[in-house]
């Protein structure tokens, strides 16, 4: 069961959260013409009346990028604002996902994203671990990642996560936690709805843009963080057989935070993951605001 935050922002003003309701004829929920962001939010430790957002500016602009794919002109600014005034209407007090979503409002039947409505919405709800701490086991799924030639893979787009949740599902009934896509070309792209990482001979390597993957926030900041650290980043095709022998791998996005992955298929992989940890505990320090190197990627909302 979910705990939803309960304002919420929709058709251009705050309201309850029940409130917030779509027509069952919306264009968005038939074509999956609609595009979405999320973003955690935590309290400030050291501030009970403060929140802090994780790199909320990148947060934006992906999804004004996102909505302009789908002919909607949403500014980033704009986006930001609503984002601010949403956090102080529900002043949480605990760990919190925020979810904003572009979508065609339109009523109608036909697939197209000229003269039809576009609209935007934001609600959010308590969240704590979206996966284990611990590790998780996963499947290479029999479904691969679309390619960006037949659907835009540079934004988060609604109807691209039917194949997400096809891995997801197919993934968990038959024992595991989570799935990782190959693309069509046979190379690793990412999980479900994670970027994935592997560790080999002390480098960190990771699928990059022309692997069809997702331009993940989280990811950048893993990268970002990896190179501050003095480790080695190498951006590459990754092969399926390199998840079997790798060193560590870990799954990242702004959900899962950074995940060990503990069992590729029946592989099981080493729980010893000393750059796994060392880039978690810098971003969780980074994220409750307790690392000035990177304060600039913390924005803070004073509630009171």
């Amino acid at each position: 069961m979910h705990n939803f935050l309960p304002i919420s922002y929709f058709e251009g003003q705050f309201c309850p959260f029940e409130d917030a309701k779509i027509s069952i004829a919306t264009h968005a929920l038939h074509y999956g013409t609609g595009a979405f962001g999320g973003l955690r939010g935590i309290p400030d430790p050291q501030n009970e009346n403060r929140v802090l957002l994780f790199r909320l500016d990148r947060h934006c602009t992906r999804l004004s990028k996102s909505a302009r794919l789908l002919n909607f002109d949403l500014p980033a600014d704009k986006i930001q604002h609503v984002i601010t005034e949403f956090v102080k209407h529900n002043s949480p007090k605990t760990s919190f996902y925020i979810r904003p979503f572009v979508y065609t409002s339109d009523l109608g039947i036909a697939p197209r994203l000229h003269n039809v409505k576009k609209d935007f919405f934001v609600y959010g709800l308590e969240l704590g671990d979206y996966l284990s701490p611990e590790g998780v086991s996963c499947r290479v799924s029999s479904w691969y990642r679309q390619e960006d030639r037949s659907l835009p893979l540079r934004g988060k787009i609604s109807g691209a996560y039917i194949t997400s949740s096809l891995a997801k599902t197919e993934a968990v009934e038959a024992g595991f936690d989570e799935a990782i896509l190959m693309n069509s070309q046979g190379k690793v792209s990412e999980a479900s709805g994670m970027n994935i990482f592997i560790v080999r001979n002390g480098k960190l390597i990771a699928p990059g843009f022309e692997q069809d993957i997702l331009e993940g926030i989280t990811r950048d900041s893993v990268l970002q963080v990896a190179q501050d650290l003095g480790i080695d980043v190498i951006e590459r095709p990754v092969d399926k057989s390199e998840l079997l022998i790798a060193d560590e791998v870990f799954l990242s996005g702004t959900a899962a935070k950074v995940t060990p992955v503990r069992q590729v298929e029946n592989y099981t992989l080493s729980t010893v993951r000393p750059i796994t940890d060392k880039i978690r505990e810098k971003l969780s320090a980074i994220t409750e605001g307790r690392d000035n190197q990177y304060k600039d990627w913390v924005f803070g909302i004073d509630l009171a």
